[in-house]
């Protein structure tokens, strides 16, 4: 068990590698690693080189970049791995984050250029300065703290596709499963509730998605000449849309998973302000507000293919189509699921117009964990005692598709899911930032974790 004294010397050490950290975190903001998008497939290469180049430089057994076959057009996304032996009797412990990020979502939009860090009011702003650049420097940091000779075995895995859905993840822990198996796993690509409340994640939803199209005509027909008696695909498909959930806003979809939860409640006007929602605008569904996030179903309609209004004229459209996305509830068949979702909008698709439903690419099981045993207990008081209150378990709606296989391949590791994001990050968003001493806090957290797992 740590003492005191050592305590305190790791606060110390991480304390003073922080600034330099940070400067390195500036560095890898600005690069736009979108590996999403094929024209950024030479910027997430030299994001890759980038972490390389950081790990290499604190004396590692070997660091590499490696990567899947990938698909037949397109090779996997390059991912970093580095290794610092374990000491005699120590257990390996695998510290997981990702380096490529979101598209902007439209760099006009943001205050300041995404790729170009920006500090503001505490806050470090830019894409990928929490989701999740700021995970892979939280492991530098304290690798860097520990001087390159951390107490127990590390193996530091940087993914380049998480945003992507990870999808050669599967074949890369396959290839090289002897070089990433470990005792213990700490995911860094989650948030905390608060800037000083840290959490444990230990559920997230799933998510599948598919594309509806609905066909009424063989070619556009005249509003004027033949509406009345003939309908249009845009209306029928979205007398099926509107189906999707009740007069409170629940999920309609019969058969789906829905969990409780013992999580208190979240603070509305807190979530609302998070979130960004419009005054009178109600919430949708019932219970509580952490129960409706991360254990019961969502949907939402992505995009609709039909003419914009600019575009619109006076015909009758003979088919329009949507991608309808799905959120899923820890303990749902994630295939089944889909399948209900199809059978619903197929169900309520109005007039006799044809209907074509094809699966889309999203599909991620949901994943939860049981948070007992040493491991858990060890990063409870890590945290807890890094940022100076209780550590909590907490729940994301999201989806986080590789915890699921990474708990498949290494069935006897514990999993823990941390990060250093909170609810003002704006993760996937506009103006997407870090909380500056919220960062510090959580290298010193993962420092503390280290020194407890020592046997």
């Amino acid at each position: 068990m740590p003492d005191s004294t050592s305590r305190g010397s790791i606060a110390a050490a991480v304390d003073a590698v922080v600034p330099s950290a940070l400067d390195d975190l500036r560095r890898l903001v600005a690069i736009p690693s979108i590996w999403a998008d094929p024209a950024h497939a030479a910027d997430t290469e030299a994001s890759a080189a980038a972490v390389a180049e950081l790990a290499g430089a604190l004396g590692p057994e070997s660091v590499q970049i490696l990567r899947a076959a990938g698909g037949p057009t397109r090779p996997g996304a390059p991912a970093v791995v580095a290794h610092w032996p374990a000491p005699e009797g120590q257990p390996t412990v695998l510290l997981y984050a990702h380096h490529d990020v979101q598209p902007t979502g439209g760099d006009q939009n943001w205050t300041s250029p995404p790729f170009e860090a920006t500090e503001r009011d505490g806050r470090l702003y830019g894409r990928g300065a929490a989701d999740d650049k700021a995970g892979v420097m939280t492991h530098l940091a304290v690798l860097r703290a520990y001087e390159g000779k951390p107490p127990v075995g590390v193996t530091l895995f940087v993914e380049g596709e998480e945003e992507s859905g990870s999808p050669t993840l599967p074949a890369l822990l396959r290839e090289h499963h002897e070089l990433l198996r470990a005792d213990v796993i700490v995911i860094a690509d989650a948030a905390n509730p608060a800037v000083d409340v840290p959490a444990l994640t230990t559920s997230l939803r799933g998510l599948v998605d598919l594309v509806i199209e609905v066909s009424m005509l063989e070619r556009p027909a005249h509003s004027g000449v033949y509406g009345g008696p003939v309908g249009d695909a845009l209306t029928a498909l979205c007398h099926s849309l509107a189906s999707l959930h009740d007069a409170k806003g629940e999920v309609a979809v019969a058969g789906l998973q829905q969990n409780g939860s013992e999580a208190p409640d979240q603070d509305e006007e807190t979530f609302r302000s998070d979130v960004g929602l419009l005054d009178g605008v109600e919430l949708l569904g019932t219970g509580t507000i952490p129960e409706r996030v991360w254990h019961k179903p969502a949907i939402a309609v992505l995009g609709i293919d039909a003419p914009t209004v600019a575009q619109a004229s006076n015909v009758l459209l003979p088919r329009a189509r949507a991608m309808v996305s799905m959120r899923l509830a820890p303990g749902e068949d994630t295939l089944a699921a889909r399948d209900k979702l199809a059978g619903h909008l197929r169900a309520h698709v109005p007039w006799g117009a044809h209907v074509e439903i094809t699966p889309g690419g999203g599909v991620a099981e949901p994943f939860s964990l049981d948070a007992r045993g040493g491991a858990y207990d060890a990063a409870r008081r890590a945290f807890s005692e890094a940022f100076g209150n209780d550590a909590v378990e907490t729940g994301i709606g999201g989806s986080i598709p590789f915890i699921a296989e990474f708990a498949r391949t290494f069935p006897g590791a514990a999993v823990l899911v941390t990060g250093v994001g909170d609810p003002a990050s704006r993760w996937h968003g506009i103006d997407e930032s870090l909380d500056l001493g919220m960062f510090a806090r959580g290298a010193r957290a993962e420092a503390f974790l280290l020194d407890e797992l020592r046997a």
